[in-house]
């Protein structure tokens, strides 16, 4: 009897953003591509200026928000200007429902 594979655990993105990308619209932007990528999670603005976004859901549509977020993207009408991004990759806990600004 053949066996369905295991499905893949999602993934969990934590990207850092650097820039001026706070009082732009920049965690709007975010929510509306990992809505369109169907990712959950949140954008937030941090004291030091820069924006935290936490995705989940496949890798491959967090690989491409990523894609998206970085100083290099060609991404038209992204507001802000991003001058750097630094991430981290985990295991999605499952906890988020949505996508949020914070």
């Amino acid at each position: 009897m053949p066996t369905t594979p295991e499905p893949e655990p999602g993934a969990r993105l934590t990207a850092f953003v650097r820039g001026r990308v706070q009082g732009v619209g920049f965690r709007w932007w975010v929510r509306s591509r990992a809505l369109e990528l169907g990712l959950v999670g949140h954008a937030a603005n941090l004291d030091d200026g820069r924006v935290e976004v936490v995705a989940e859901g496949s890798r491959a549509h967090c690989e491409r928000l990523l894609a998206q977020l970085g100083p290099a993207s060609t991404t038209a009408r992204r507001p802000g200007v991003v001058t750097g991004v630094s991430h981290q990759w985990s295991t999605a806990r499952g906890t988020c429902c949505g996508f949020v600004e914070r």
